[in-house]
């Protein structure tokens, strides 16, 4: 079985480490742990390993968030891989720092991102694994906030979160969707 696995992200030293990278990285937590490096490919740096008997393509669009339906669009059909196997990360206002929540279809929930994947493959029904980036900003605010780096004492949690995060891929992978929630959602 192969899958691809999208950790949304921007690209640019200016964005590295901020909250709304967080997708890029957990897939580099997840490629680092397997021994495998990422390469600039067409519409983002990807990596491939095994797990067991699963191959997972490991992307991060070089697309700029509001535009990363054009990589996932790409490397699905390149890797004809199906809906069902998609898994894409992302960071997600709405949740407390570190929070996990893994879904199997629903709405963009405002994220420009997964807007975007939803109108180039022509729909929501794809896995999401959305990690909680919380929202302790001034009104008006949010830009500043998601694309600033974690407070200290969220960047404390962080490796730890990470983690959880990781293996929530890996058992979304080897075990499915409903296994992976069921162990992974409030975790």
């Amino acid at each position: 079985m192969k899958y691809l696995i999208v950790g949304l992200g921007n690209i640019g030293a200016e964005y590295q480490g901020t909250r709304h990278n967080i997708g890029f990285t957990i897939l580099d937590a997840l490629a680092q742990a397997s021994n495998i490096v990422f390469h600039t490919e067409r519409y983002g740096d990807v990596a491939t390993m095994r797990l067991k008997n699963c191959q997972l393509v490991l992307l991060k669009p070089s697309t700029y968030m509001n535009l990363s339906g054009e990589a996932v669009r790409y490397w699905m059909a390149r890797e004809n891989i199906d809906i069902s196997r998609l898994l894409v990360v992302v960071d997600d206002l709405a949740l407390p720092f570190g929070t996990i929540r893994l879904k199997g279809r629903g709405s963009d929930g405002g994220h420009n991102g997964l807007a975007n994947i939803t109108q180039l493959i022509a729909s929501a029904d794809f896995a999401r694994l959305r990690f909680g980036i919380g929202n302790d900003f001034p009104r008006g605010m949010q830009v500043d906030y998601v694309l600033s780096p974690p407070t200290p004492e969220q960047l404390e949690v962080l490796p730890a979160r990470v983690t959880v995060a990781v293996d929530a891929i890996k058992a979304f992978c080897l075990s499915g969707l409903t296994f992976a929630m069921n162990n992974f959602n409030n975790k």
